[in-house]
């Protein structure tokens, strides 16, 4: 009888354990009042033109004992802020974004490179304009803590990475000399969900 209890006592431990693993992953809500995904674009060669999108939304599911997990941020392109109101309607419309086709952009991607269960990186792809691309962030900060008045886990980051916006069919510019590189920041606050 011991012998019959035994095999039943290790798959039963091996499957609390394997419960215990899958559980240390959490599902975390961006708090879209404090996570503006910033940007930078060539003018011409002269200067940088830097901006921000005002509304986003999405989701964090990280582990914070192995630095595994996922991103998804998607980001309203009507919302978006150069603090020129010009070039903002420029841009939001048909010209360039075209927001009554493409709403939003979507980066979505992987954590990577973890060291002592904080990733280095966000390996995904891009989604802007109908078109995807791969796309990398570094991750230069994440932290977790209490939040204060939800009294759950509240998790912070900031991530940058760069992309051809040429590669997404948003070449304006180009014959009068813009580079098409623009720098993408991502920083990011979530909370747990209940």
């Amino acid at each position: 009888m011991k012998f019959l209890l035994l095999p039943a006592l290790c798959v039963a431990m091996f499957g609390a354990t394997v419960q215990a693993a899958q559980a240390a992953a959490v599902t975390y809500d961006i708090e879209p009042t404090h996570t503006y995904p910033s940007f930078e674009a060539d003018h011409m060669g002269l200067s940088y033109w830097r901006g921000k999108l005002n509304k986003s939304a999405g989701t964090i599911v990280y582990d914070k004992a192995t630095g595994a997990g996922s991103v998804e941020v998607q980001m309203d392109l009507a919302s978006i802020d150069f603090g020129l109101d010009a070039m903002n309607n420029w841009a939001t419309g048909k010209d360039f974004f075209n927001v009554e086709k493409n709403p939003t952009a979507t980066f979505k991607g992987r954590f990577d490179g973890a060291k002592g269960g904080v990733p280095s990186q966000v390996v995904g792809e891009l989604t802007l304009n109908g078109k995807t691309q791969p796309m990398t962030l570094t991750v230069h900060q994440l932290k977790c803590m209490p939040h204060p008045m939800h009294k759950r886990d509240f998790c912070g980051a900031d991530a940058s990475g760069s992309f051809n916006r040429e590669a997404f069919g948003l070449s304006a510019g180009k014959d009068w000399g813009f580079k098409m590189d623009v720098n993408l920041r991502i920083q990011v606050e979530a909370v747990a969900r209940p």
